[in-house]
């Protein structure tokens, strides 16, 4: 895909014409076999991307984190890339496939070559939050799954130490995550590990059905859910007595990794400069729309003033979890029957979704997807923090439509349910954060140009999360890359209370979730922007298309058209949409 501030060329006489998927079953072909054992091999070496995909006979195992089995995934990678290098694709859907896989695989390799595989440690996304969250996947419906839960809870002391030994053995290269990200892991522990922590409420009362566990099973599970609790206090213990010394003050990646970091997140490669200067100006765009919004709910009233008035509107309320999720499920279901009437091709296992609250607390909301089979629903989960019982729907009505339909639900789910057209690699494990979270964040938008927004409250909703993703571009790049801050925090070098002016000054919401999202972007730099960044190159791209196909141009048909390609980088995706392969090599 052309860098974000460039337009993309004008298709030559010999440009393939937009592809589109073919009608019924389509025959596997040589490179699907490649594509099917890397997949294969994948979920053997990696048991919770199986259960995070859905796909049973791993949940008993837990992935060997210890430097040999880094080097055992690593090898893999470079095994399927040899197969690729030999592979001749048959059509279109071929072609996507090596595009895809060869650009995540090499970018893999690439990161971890750098050092930044195996030293990767942050609130968000790293072994420590992988494994205990695997665990509210799992099913418990049988004496057979609580064995295989108690089976997996046993792994857990051994999977934290090999992870301890990659961690140390990365530090002893000169690889160490940032202080603040180490700190706040080793927060994250204790807080697993207190009276009324995760691990408190791990095993409640459990149960199948209305009777009680054998007590043998009970007894077993006990002792393993003690011991893998001790594992995250001994895990907690050394990130603050062996890791933490080591680790440094600054949470800046610079300019090189943070390069490799946002195509890893993009699967495209963009002008940081022109993007960093382009969130600063989306960002501007956003904020005079909100106090033009403002202004009709409370007229010649400041955004604040519009937000304390939602705030106190009973017809925007909402009381206990509960209620919270009873209306998540009516607002989810209400999109599913309006969009799949007119604006979207939904398949019917894709039509149901289940609405969760989450038994975490880090306040985050996020979407699993469904099994293979769909005997687990896609599922859109809220992690409310502790002690909150009241929450408001006109902030939250487009979070639904960002992890439902037409978000990441429609977007996940029925690609899912393409196996008359694509493998399990890209049906399953193929995910580019830019295209995933870019499509939501269209998606968002999508609702409003297609009129659900009107209501200002809800509208001013969604302008607020699109404030907060435009100002973390800004935030992301600006501090890794050692870019001039805004001159509304007085420009020069950005600092951490630089950056907490910047946010707090473009997102409302509660200070304890705005504190872990700046140590989110500070950790995982490149991922916060992927969303507006994604969302702006979904956005190019429906507009090329459109340019190209003038009159016959369908956005119905263009979003099944896009959505059929799967979870593939954005420069794979705009290949195969426009049914150009005329991209330089994949990095």
């Amino acid at each position: 895909m052309t860098d974000a501030n460039t337009p993309a060329p004008s298709p030559s006489p010999n440009s393939t014409p937009a592809a589109s998927a073919p009608e019924g079953p389509r025959t596997p072909t040589p490179v699907d076999a490649i594509a099917e054992a890397h997949f294969e091999a994948s979920i053997r070496l990696s048991p919770l991307e199986a259960t995070y995909l859905g796909v049973p006979g791993h949940d008993g195992d837990l992935d060997d984190f210890s430097p040999a089995g880094y080097e055992a995934r690593s090898q893999q990678r470079r095994k399927t890339l040899a197969a690729l290098a030999n592979a001749t694709p048959v059509d279109d859907v071929d072609r996507a496939t090596i595009s895809a896989l060869r650009e995540r695989l090499e970018l893999a390799e690439e990161l971890r070559a750098a050092g930044l595989e195996e030293s990767e440690l942050n609130v968000l996304a790293s072994p420590l939050q992988a494994i205990h969250g695997a665990f509210d996947l799992m099913p418990t419906n049988s004496v057979e799954q609580w064995a295989t839960f108690a089976e997996r809870l046993d792994k857990v002391p051994a999977a934290l130490a090999g992870w301890t030994e990659t961690l140390l053995a990365a530090a002893a290269a000169g690889r160490v995550s940032p202080r603040r990200q180490v700190a706040a892991c080793a927060r994250q522990c204790a807080d697993l590990v207190a009276d009324d922590g995760w691990f408190a409420l791990l095993l409640g009362e459990p149960r199948i059905g209305d009777d009680p566990l054998p007590a043998d099973l009970l007894d077993r599970l006990t002792a393993a859910a003690g011991r893998a609790r001790d594992a995250y206090a001994t895990l907690g213990e050394s990130l603050t007595e062996r890791l933490l010394p080591l680790a440094p003050e600054a949470d800046a990646c610079g300019r090189e990794a943070y390069s490799l970091h946002s195509r890893s997140f993009l699967g495209a490669t963009v002008d940081l400069e022109e993007t960093y200067a382009w969130g600063q100006e989306e960002l501007a765009r956003i904020t005079q729309e909100m106090a033009e919004v403002a202004d009709r709910i409370v007229p010649g009233g400041t955004v604040d003033d519009a937000i304390a008035a939602l705030d106190a509107d009973p017809a925007y309320q909402l009381h206990g979890t509960e209620a919270l999720r009873v209306w998540m499920q009516a607002m989810a279901d209400n999109a599913i029957d309006a969009l799949g009437a007119e604006h979207f091709d939904i398949p019917g296992p894709a039509r149901r979704i289940a609405c969760m609250i989450a038994p975490t607390h880090t306040g985050q909301i996020y979407y699993t997807g469904p099994s293979d089979d769909f005997s687990r629903p896609g599922q859109m989960w809220w992690s409310v923090p502790k002690g909150v019982t009241e929450f408001t729907t006109w902030r939250e009505l487009t979070t639904v439509y960002h992890e439902g339909v037409p978000g990441h639900h429609l977007q996940i789910a029925q690609t899912v349910h393409r196996k008359d057209l694509l493998n399990r690699w890209r049906r399953l494990a193929s995910w580019t954060s830019g295209h995933g979270e870019g499509w939501a964040l269209y998606a968002e938008r999508l609702m409003q140009e297609l009129g659900y927004m009107d209501d200002p409250g809800h509208l001013l909703g969604l302008l607020d999360g699109q404030s907060l993703r435009a100002a973390r571009v800004v935030i992301d790049i600006g501090i890794h890359c050692g870019f001039e801050a805004p001159a509304e925090v007085g420009g020069g070098e950005w600092t951490y209370d630089k950056a907490w002016t910047f946010l707090t000054a473009h997102a409302r919401m509660d200070e304890a979730f705005l504190r872990f999202e700046l140590d989110r972007y500070l950790g995982w730099p490149g991922q916060a922007p992927s969303y507006k960044i994604g969302q702006r190159l979904w956005e190019q791209l429906r507009d090329e298309a459109r340019e190209r196909e003038g009159d016959a141009f369908d956005l119905k048909a263009f979003h099944r058209r896009a959505l059929d390609v799967g979870g593939v980088g954005l420069d794979t995706l705009r290949s195969a949409v426009l049914g150009s392969w005329e991209l330089p090599d994949v990095h």
